[in-house]
């Protein structure tokens, strides 16, 4: 039995959410509508509501209240009253026990029933009638937590974007089938910290991993009656706590020991984060936390009829991010995740929802400018997935200063090329150099542009030269969703084939993309398990199975090894060559009046490239030479940069092609450092004279450096 609690004190209305000090702890928590709230407090094991305290004290439309008597590790949750009109925008329903927004530590997972939801579900007009059912029992709880933690000297790797490698990967997924991790710390973030792991993530080359979404987030009820799970997670409800199911432990300070170990091993750590939406739903889901609190603040609703919700996320409602109690929450959450778990950086999921001021998506929106005026945000790396699901979100090379982006144009082109498909040379010069045309006009560099050739969402690279169509049938779904426009193509064959050839192709395509992606300007992402052949059965909307579908597959045959092996030296070579990593976008003309150009670009017969080739639907090759001496950028202390003249060949044409290799002025030779054709990256022959013809296979890339004649 737990001792009633006693002294009550008034407390204060800042910091929001529960902070133990040492001596009780602060409770604050927003509703602008409300009529009374009460803090509910609950045994050991949750299982039972011990106590409730009304928050009296309303400061600034927060209420708050002082215990001295609690202490970390008890736990908590709210009910809050007033009026339940749903024409109007108000949901209040005091039998429904709400999570804080701003905890820190949430236990347990719903029980899903009907008494989550606010309405009786089978009662005529649904959500405007009221459900007296209490939930309490089945719902998770809030924790008080002592965030003490021996942080020593850690201090972020901030790596350079330029010489950033993203590796994008789940927290479960990486580890679960992993035979050197012991099973109880498999698919956790104790796994992540563990040899294996780390020594994987270190001889690739990576510097920054991406996890997918850690937020606290909830199963979908219609997933859980399926026999699924939310695997992705993109349906959070608690945006300061990591999620607890990934804890072998059960305790944050779990999570900030991986932070810390990433850190002492020189890598990153950037957080997927779902600020757009909450796994509330639409008028029709549970009232599990903001709904319940303030649905009136917390949520856009239709205009006109605020029984409604505005979705640009496709999730069933979008957060309001006019409201400036709902911006302080995100900002406030974001500071939590900087500056007390070390995160380096964020990617945001939809990012353009974020960014709507009334029903427009404004590139100056308070969003932006209030991360842009923070001395926290403004240091750390930004990442926008830069589109959401309404009317002019698709917003690619237009977000503000300070921001990198997702470039979807980069992945679509790029796979396009390499399927074979013509008239794309020009694209593809664009998106090989980093995408000026995108970003150069508002004055960011080729590092706001996220290349990827693949993600989480869609195919695998595997899959990508395995399927035409996609596979979702495990998802148990009467329309199956996924996109049908993958740009993919199976080499000849749906799916699996015990065909040598065929084999060899895909091979050599995966070989063709990994090249392409770690030798174009801008900065890299590899979804995890693309290394190593990862496959996902042709299924390019996995969101759903956390199963051995979407967790990485350690057992690798020989020419997975391979790959793993290819992949480690192109991100080798892209270490060694500075023009891979250019801070300044290529000019394309003679620099600072000299005769020696930054780029030229290349026809097969060693002349330079015309205009009117640029969209031939006939043409498939090219080659990209890249000048060391042409390369004027210095290091952070000033000392200039130097490399060797670079040249890349790319033929995404089926048959063989002779590529005429530039000369100068007959001193000079060409060493070839990596074939895709090969399987290995290394072909036989590694060195040719200037003006001789390159044997290129179809479909294949080539590196070369330029060398002098002894």
């Amino acid at each position: 039995m737990i001792k009633p609690i006693t002294a009550v004190w008034p407390g204060r209305p800042y910091p929001r959410g529960a902070h133990w000090d040492g001596e009780g702890v602060n409770f604050a928590i927003f509703s602008e509508f409300a009529e009374k709230i009460e803090l509910c407090l609950f045994d050991v094991k949750g299982r039972n509501e011990v106590q409730r305290i009304e928050l009296k004290e309303r400061t600034d439309l927060v209420w708050h209240c002082y215990l001295p008597e609690i202490r970390p590790g008890a736990l908590y949750g709210y009910r809050v009253y007033g009026p339940y009109r749903p024409q109007e925008g108000h949901r209040f329903n005091s039998n429904k026990l709400l999570i804080d927004p701003y905890a820190i530590d949430i236990v347990g997972t719903p029980n899903w029933n009907d008494a989550h939801f606010g309405y009786r579900i089978n009662s005529k007009d649904a959500d405007l009638s009221f459900s007296r059912r209490d939930n309490a029992s089945v719902m998770p709880k809030c924790r008080i937590v002592d965030q003490t933690f021996a942080w020593g000297n850690d201090h972020s790797p901030d790596i350079h974007w330029q010489d950033v490698v993203i590796y994008e990967m789940h927290v479960k997924g990486f580890t679960m089938q992993h035979p050197d991790i012991p099973p109880q710390f498999r698919g956790t973030y104790a796994g992540l910290t563990m040899a294996p792991a780390l020594e994987h993530l270190k001889r690739m080359g990576v510097t920054t991993v991406e996890l997918m979404p850690v937020h606290t987030f909830l199963d979908d009820r219609y997933l859980v009656d399926r026999g699924l799970r939310n695997y992705w997670g993109y349906n959070s409800i608690g945006f300061m706590a990591p999620d607890s199911r990934y804890s072998a432990s059960g305790q944050i300070n779990e999570f900030k020991t991986m932070v810390k170990t990433f850190h002492k091993a020189g890598i990153e750590v950037i957080l997927d984060v779902v600020y757009n939406h909450t796994a509330e739903g639409n008028h029709l889901g549970p009232t599990l936390s903001f709904r319940g609190i303030d649905n009136a603040s917390y949520y856009r609703l239709v205009d006109g009829d605020a029984r409604y919700y505005m979705d640009y996320t496709g999730c069933g409602n979008t957060l309001n991010m006019q409201n400036p109690s709902v911006l302080q929450l995100i900002m406030d959450s974001l500071r939590y995740w900087v500056q007390e778990m070390h995160m380096d950086g964020f990617r945001f999921d939809l990012a353009s929802a974020l960014a709507r001021e009334l029903h427009e998506v404004n590139q100056l929106s308070t969003f932006f400018n209030t991360i842009r005026q923070d001395p926290v945000l403004s240091t750390i790396k930004l990442i926008a997935e830069p589109w959401d699901l309404g009317e002019g979100g698709y917003q690619v090379g237009h977000f503000p200063l300070g921001w990198a982006e997702w470039n979807d144009k980069y992945r679509d082109t790029i796979r396009s090329y390499w399927k074979g498909d013509g008239g794309l040379l020009g694209e593809f010069a664009q998106r090989l150099t980093g995408s000026s045309d995108l970003y150069e006009r508002s004055g960011r560099k080729p590092h706001a542009s996220i290349n990827f050739i693949d993600a989480h969402d869609g195919f695998t690279l595997h899959d990508l030269v395995t399927y035409n169509d996609k596979h979702n049938e495990a998802n148990k779904e009467d329309k199956p969703g996924g996109t049908d426009n993958n740009h993919s193509w199976n080499c000849g064959v749906e799916g699996e084939t015990d065909d040598p050839a065929i084999n060899a192709l895909r091979a050599q395509q995966k070989r063709n993309f990994i090249a392409t992606l770690l030798f174009s300007q801008g900065v890299p992402m590899l979804l995890a398990g693309d290394e190593m052949g990862r496959t996902q059965q042709g299924n390019n909307n996995a969101y759903c199975q956390d199963n051995p579908i979407s967790w990485l597959s350690w057992e690798l045959q020989p020419q997975n090894q391979d790959l793993l092996a290819f992949t480690q030296h192109v991100i080798q070579l892209r270490n060694e060559h500075f023009l891979f990593r250019r801070r300044d976008f290529f000019q394309g003309r003679p620099i600072r009046g000299g005769a020696v150009k930054d780029i030229r670009w290349l026809n097969p017969d060693g002349s330079e490239t015309s205009d009117e080739v640029w969209n031939q639907a006939f043409s498939r090759c090219l080659g990209m030479q890249l000048s060391g001496s042409g390369l004027l950028e210095t290091d952070e202390r000033g000392r200039r940069l130097t490399d060797d003249d670079l040249l890349l060949l790319m033929n995404a044409h089926y048959e063989d092609i002779a590529f005429t290799l530039p000369d100068s002025d007959g001193h000079y030779a060409w060493n070839v450092l990596l074939d895709t054709f090969d399987a290995t990256g290394t072909p036989e022959v590694s060195r040719y004279k200037a003006g001789q013809s390159y044997p290129m296979h179809g479909r294949a890339l080539v590196l070369l450096k330029q060398a002098k004649v002894p």
